[in-house]
């Protein structure tokens, strides 16, 4: 099982966590939603649940509950800036189609 960033996303999330002034890391989860039926989710991380499954990858703690580990194991979380739009983007291999506008996926 494994959950990876870039070194983009890595910085990206380590200036946000410094400017923001608290937080051990961010916590990546699906939830069900949108036209394709599971969506993305992000959170900053104050306090962690005991549940959590810990990867660590540029000194970043990616925090996931047990039930969304299996949409996003062999994820790799990237940071992109294309024209005025930036933004997280994710690599699943998990996804077998996203909604016309990229807001859900399936799997």
């Amino acid at each position: 099982m494994s959950i990876d960033l870039t070194k983009n996303a890595a910085s990206h999330i380590d200036r946000f966590l410094k400017k923001r002034g608290k937080g051990i890391g961010l916590r990546m989860k699906v939830q069900i939603n949108g036209c394709s039926g599971l969506s993305y989710k992000i959170e900053y991380v104050d306090d962690y649940n005991e549940n959590d499954i810990i990867f660590e990858n540029f000194g970043i703690k990616i925090f996931i509950d047990p039930d969304s580990l299996i949409y996003l194991d062999g994820t790799i979380l990237d940071y992109v800036r294309d024209g005025f739009k930036e933004g997280f983007k994710y690599i699943n291999p998990n996804e077998k189609s996203k909604c016309g506008c990229g807001k859900s996926f399936m799997v």
